[in-house]
This record gives C-alpha cells, structure tokens and sequence, in this order.
C-alpha cells in the first residue's frame, strides 16, 4: 500500500472538484453548438463528455501521485465516468451519463445496505477514522446516508427523464454538492451525541 504523503488542501480541492467545475463551463460554452465528426453529428454535450473523461483520469492520477492515496469513491467514481462516459460517446446518446449518478449512488447505498444488514458500518471503513464516533453512531449515520443515497438516485432519475439537460447539469453540478453538503450540516446533533472526543464539553 502506497504511503500517504500531505498535499495541499486547495490543490487537493481543485484536483477532485476541478474536472466538474470544468465540465459545467465546457457545458455552458458548447451547449448550442453542433459538430460533425467522422461524417456523425454529435451535439456539444457529447463533446464536453467526451474532454471529462480523460479529464477525471489525470486529475485523479495526479491526485494518486501527490497525496499516495486514492479513496475508493473516487475509483468508482473515475470506472463509472468511463464506462457511462464512453458509452455516452460511442452511441452519441447523453443518456448514458446522464445515468452516471444514479448507478453511483445506488451502488454506495446498496454497499452500505449490504454492511448494514451484516451489522457492521461499510462507512467507518471508508471514512478511516476522520470522525471521532462511537459504534453506534456509525450505525446511525451509515443507515441516514444510505437512505439519503437512495434518495439521490432516485431524484436524479427524475430530474433527467423528466427536465432539460441545462436542469440536470445544474442539478448535476450544484444541487448534489449542496444536498451532500446539507446532509452533514444537520448531522451535528448525532455528531455530538455519540461523539468519542472526551474533551467535546471543554
């Protein structure tokens, strides 16, 4: 196992949030735009899907070779975009990876389930230790964020069978950040509750 080595927080952020950021104002600027390739028609949404997936791989490649570590979201993630990604192309057909995030978050629900259902929390695992928990808030919080996971899959199934593609690229882009962000913000009172930090009162 490779050695984990310090990194820069903000070029730690800029490698793991920089290829979305660059997807949506790629999006913005190709979005109306048609290109012919080969004698196929491929709309400007293919093309920027196309520029994110090697995109994902270098950043997520150079974020290996700085830091010594990769977490296995980010793997998943980097495997979906390229799977979902290249299909999205080959076919010319967006639906592809407009079912990217729906597969992602079914697959960390069920994954989740799955340690669940084994009495244990998946989460923890993953998570090594950045938060000071006890057992059962573990547990708690494993069975919320596969609850709210489950929630996202479905909703970004909605969103795109039902929305324009501009509505779900802004969905894609801001509205899963916020929700996750959202979703932590208001774990505060289990943090505090099962919280393993003896000097939480002062």
């Amino acid at each position: 196992m490779a050695e984990k080595k310090p990194i820069n927080p903000i070029l730690k952020s800029a490698l793991e949030l920089g290829p979305v950021a660059a997807f949506f104002v790629a999006y913005l600027m190709l979005r109306e735009r048609t290109f012919v390739i080969g004698g196929m028609e491929y709309e400007g949404f293919i093309l920027v899907t196309a520029g994110f997936i090697p995109l994902i791989l270098v950043t997520t490649g150079v974020l290996w070779a700085l830091s010594g570590h990769v977490s296995k979201m980010q793997i998943a993630t980097a495997v979906l975009v390229v799977v979902f990604g290249g299909l999205t192309v080959w076919l010319n057909d967006d639906r592809f990876f407009k079912m990217k995030p729906t597969i992602i978050y079914t697959l960390f629900a069920g994954i989740l389930g799955v340690g669940l259902l084994r009495g244990q929390s998946y989460l923890q695992f993953v998570m090594e230790g950045m938060m000071p928990l006890k057992r059962e808030g573990w547990m708690v919080l494993t069975r919320r964020l596969a609850a709210f996971f489950a929630g996202l899959a479905v909703l970004n199934e909605v969103i795109w069978r039902t929305m324009s593609t501009d509505m779900w690229v802004n969905f894609k882009t801001f509205g899963l950040t916020i929700a996750i962000f959202v979703f932590f913000m208001t774990q505060g009172g289990l943090f505090q509750k099962y919280s393993t930090d003896e000097n939480k009162d002062g």
